[in-house]
């Protein structure tokens, strides 16, 4: 299991810097927002892709995972009924999932709440037919990039549309495609579902369509920063062989980004010194 910080919690800073500090924090990797690299991140240039491999590599972590997809460029959305919005969506999903193979990324982390919208009424169905298309599409594209695509659940305070991992599942396995899957979110979980987080894991990892896991506390700090102890958290994920990233994903910087990322890892470092 290899941690990565989410590199949003430190976008004040250069991406040399971020990464940086992520390793001398003792992260494996950093979890790339692509809203902080510009109003069109799926355009990025051959030069400015090679500009954040090489600061990642020198500074010796992973450029892991891509998240929060669709904030850039404004007014995406992959339940919408304009055809120039769903064709300009998928179009910056394509060069999304085309930018995570470019920068060594294995994963992709499909939230984004305020652009998957579910309208009321009538059309309801028929926005979550196109959501569910959007992400075959997705799938589809990272197969071809040799990457992953994971459909996140999110809770209900934020989306209508897909809250669940029961839900997430459904979707990935009627799309049946390896390249698709799920994760799990810390904070997500414990405000949406009826189960505990360590339960969950242990239930649904096995099944092989948890790809990647957010590390977050329900009142939207870093781990150890709240109610949820990650100790049941990370036993259950090393009980099940889990060998994927952990991101993570405050919303809530406290006292400020540097030091948010620096007590997160200090306090699930101090964790997995505990485990057997």
């Amino acid at each position: 299991m290899r941690f990565s910080l989410c590199n949003e919690v430190v976008r004040e800073l250069p991406f040399a810097a971020q990464c940086d500090l992520a390793a001398a924090l003792g992260y494996g990797g950093i979890e790339l927002a692509p809203f902080t690299l510009g109003d069109e991140p799926h355009r990025l240039s051959a030069a400015a892709i090679a500009v954040l491999r090489r600061a990642a590599s020198e500074a010796g972590i992973a450029i892991t995972s891509l998240h929060w997809l669709l904030v850039a460029p404004a007014g995406l959305s992959i339940t919408s009924d304009e055809m120039a919005t769903r064709a300009r969506t998928l179009d910056v999903i394509a060069g999304l999932v085309d930018l995570a193979a470019e920068i060594g990324a294995t994963h992709l982390v499909h939230g984004s709440p305020a652009q998957r919208v579910l309208p009321d009424g009538p059309h309801r169905a028929a926005a979550r037919a196109r959501g569910i298309d959007a992400f075959a599409f997705a799938g589809e594209r990272a197969r071809d990039a040799g990457v992953v695509y994971c459909i996140e659940p999110l809770d209900r305070g934020q989306t209508a549309f897909v809250n669940t991992i029961e839900e997430a599942a459904g979707i990935v396995r009627a799309i049946g495609n390896p390249a698709l899957r799920t994760m799990l979110d810390a904070c997500s979980v414990a405000t949406t579902e009826t189960e505990r987080l360590d339960a969950l894991i242990a239930r649904w990892l096995p099944t092989g369509l948890i790809a990647h896991v957010h590390l977050n506390d329900p009142n939207r700090r870093a781990p150890g920063q709240g109610a949820l102890r990650f100790g049941p958290v990370l036993a259950a994920l090393r009980a099940q062989g889990y060998t994927g990233t952990a991101a993570v994903e405050p919303f809530e910087y406290v006292p400020d980004g540097p030091g948010c990322a620096a007590r997160a890892i200090g306090y699930l470092h101090g964790i997995l010194e505990t485990l057997p």
